[in-house]
C-alpha cells in the first residue's frame, strides 16, 4: 500500500475515533441526533464540493443509483450502531463492529471485486482483525455475572459489522465503476439520509428543533467529522484494495479503547494494551 493510501486510511482512522466518542454522548437523542448530523454534513460538505472538484466526470445515472442505494444502506448502520450504544458497551460494541465489519469486507472484496492481496497482507489483515476483536472482549463480565442468553453488545456489534461491510463494498464498487467524486457522493449521500429520517420523525420536530439548539456545537462537529471520515475512505479505495484499507480503518478501535480506559475507566487496561499490540503488528504487515 502507497504512503499516501496509509496516510489517508489513518486520518480517517483518527476523525471516526472522535465522531464515535461523540455519538457515544449523545446517542439517547436517536433520530433527532441523526437527522441533524445528517443535515449538518450535507450543508459543511456541500460547501466544500466547488473547492475539491466538483462533480469531475461522474456518471450522474450511477451517481444517483449510487447515493440511493448508499443513503439507505448507511441509515441502517447508524440505527443499528445508535442502539447497540444505548444497550451495551462502548468498547465492546465499537469493537465487534469494526472487527467483524472488515472480516466480511476482505472477503466480498475476494469474492466480489476480484482483489487479490498478498500473502503478507492477508497475514496482516488477519492480525488486525484478532486484535479488534480481543479488543472488543477484554471487558467483558465473567460468564457468572452476565444475564443469560445473547450479549446485547456482541449482537449489535456483529449486526454494525454486517452493515459496514455492506455498504462499504457497495460505496467502492459505486465509486470505481462509475467514476465518482468522494466529496459530492458524500453530500448526495447525507441528502438520502435526511429523506429518510425525516420519514421516520414523524411528529417528533419540535424535540429536534430543542435538540439542535442545545447540542448545536457537537452536531457540527460531528457533521464536519463523520462525512470526512469516509471521504478520507472513499479517497483512499480509489487508489488502493478495499481489503487492505477496510482493516486498516480499524486503528480507530485502538483509539476508542484506550479512551473507553482513560476517560470512561473502563477495565483490564493491561489486555487492552496486549490486543492494541496485536493490531499495530498488523498494521505493520500492511505497510511493509
Amino acid at each position: 500500500m502507497s504512503a499516501f493510501a496509509l496516510v489517508l486510511v489513518f486520518s480517517a482512522a483518527v476523525t471516526h475515533a472522535v465522531w464515535n466518542i461523540l455519538a457515544h454522548g449523545i446517542s439517547r437523542a436517536g433520530i433527532p441526533f441523526l437527522w441533524c448530523g445528517a443535515v449538518a454534513g450535507a450543508v459543511i460538505w456541500g460547501v466544500a464540493i466547488p473547492f475539491t472538484g466538483g462533480m469531475g466526470e461522474s456518471d450522474w445515472t450511477g451517481f444517483l443509483i449510487g447515493v440511493g442505494v448508499s443513503g439507505v444502506l448507511h441509515v441502517a448502520y447508524m440505527l443499528v450502531l445508535q442502539h447497540g450504544y444505548r444497550v451495551g458497551n462502548l468498547s465492546t460494541v465499537y469493537a465487534t463492529a469494526r472487527g467483524s465489519g472488515p472480516f466480511l469486507a476482505v472477503i466480498a472484496a475476494i469474492v466480489l471485486l476480484g482483489e487479490r492481496p498478498s500473502g503478507w497482507a492477508l497475514a496482516g489483515v488477519l492480525a488486525i482483525i484478532v486484535g479488534v476483536v480481543a479488543l472488543g472482549l477484554v471487558d467483558r463480565a465473567p460468564r457468572g455475572e452476565r444475564e443469560r442468553g445473547l450479549d446485547p453488545s456482541i449482537v449489535f456489534g456483529l449486526l454494525t459489522g454486517v452493515a459496514i461491510a455492506t455498504y462499504t463494498i457497495w460505496d467502492t464498487h459505486a465509486v470505481r465503476e462509475w467514476d465518482l467524486a468522494p466529496v459530492p457522493y458524500m453530500v448526495g449521500t447525507c441528502v438520502m439520509e435526511i429523506l429518510v429520517y425525516s420519514v421516520m420523525l414523524r411528529r417528533r420536530w419540535r424535540e429536534t428543533a430543542a435538540f439542535a439548539r442545545f447540542q448545536w456545537r457537537r452536531v457540527l462537529v460531528f457533521g464536519f467529522l463523520s462525512p470526512l471520515s469516509y471521504i478520507l475512505i472513499l479517497v483512499a479505495v480509489s487508489i488502493a484494495p478495499v481489503a487492505l484499507v477496510a482493516p486498516l480503518r480499524e486503528v480507530s478501535v485502538v483509539l476508542v479503547s484506550l479512551f473507553g480506559v482513560f476517560v470512561l475507566k473502563e477495565s483490564r487496561p493491561a489486555a487492552r494494551l496486549a490486543a492494541a499490540g496485536v493490531v499495530v503488528a498488523g498494521i505493520v504487515l500492511l505497510a511493509g
